[in-house]
């Protein structure tokens, strides 16, 4: 028990993939300028990380090595195909806003990176609580720069007025610069509390 709550907190915070392993970071500024797409791509990337970590794990022992990397394309390639067909028949206008971004999922390095890193190394039902726990810390980093993005660039959040409607709303956080520069705060601080530091 106490393993499975380890692997579901640790992505929160001591080990961030966006803040931390500095994983994701394409997605955490293209999708972020709204919380509604923001809250969208976190679902979808989740729910592609949990199924591609449970199906790695359960084929970990069936899977030739010298073809695992194929495999493991294939299985993310294809949930991914699913997840994008599922938004575009259930939240159309959500998933134009996402365009390309869901089918980049693919490439995401955190899919690749817990598929290659736990799932083969762990059985299925760690795997799948890594899956979440991974899904979970992406999701909140999201969620946070889209709120503070949102709020700070239209005086919404969202979709909903939360600042005086006279607000003329601020240019630069919805631009990529004012991502980056929300992203490098939120990584210094989270760093400066868990005192992470990169060794030369």
């Amino acid at each position: 028990m106490a393993k499975l709550k380890e692997t579901v907190l640790d992505p929160l915070s001591d080990n961030n993939p966006i803040t931390v392993q500095v994983l994701g970071i394409c997605s955490a500024l293209a999708v972020t300028i709204k919380v509604e797409t923001s809250f969208v791509m976190s679902l979808a990337l989740t729910s592609v990380l949990i199924c591609s970590n449970l199906i790695i794990s359960l084929l970990r022992n069936v899977m030739p090595s010298k073809i695992r990397m194929i495999v493991e394309m294939t299985v993310i390639a294809s949930l991914v195909i699913l997840a994008d067909n599922i938004l575009k028949a259930y939240m159309y206008d959500v998933s134009r806003q996402l365009s390309v971004f869901v089918g980049l999922i693919i490439t995401n390095c955190i899919v690749m990176g817990r598929a290659e890193a736990f799932a083969l190394q762990n059985p299925p039902r760690l795997s799948l609580v890594d899956g979440f726990g991974n899904g979970l810390g992406y999701s909140a980093i999201l969620i946070v720069v889209a709120s503070l993005r949102e709020v700070i660039g239209f005086g919404t959040w969202y979709n909903y007025q939360v600042l005086p409607l006279a607000y003329e709303g601020n240019g630069l956080v919805i631009l990529a610069p004012g991502a980056f520069i929300i992203i490098g705060l939120i990584i210094w601080i989270q760093r400066s509390v868990i005192h992470k530091v990169e060794e030369d």
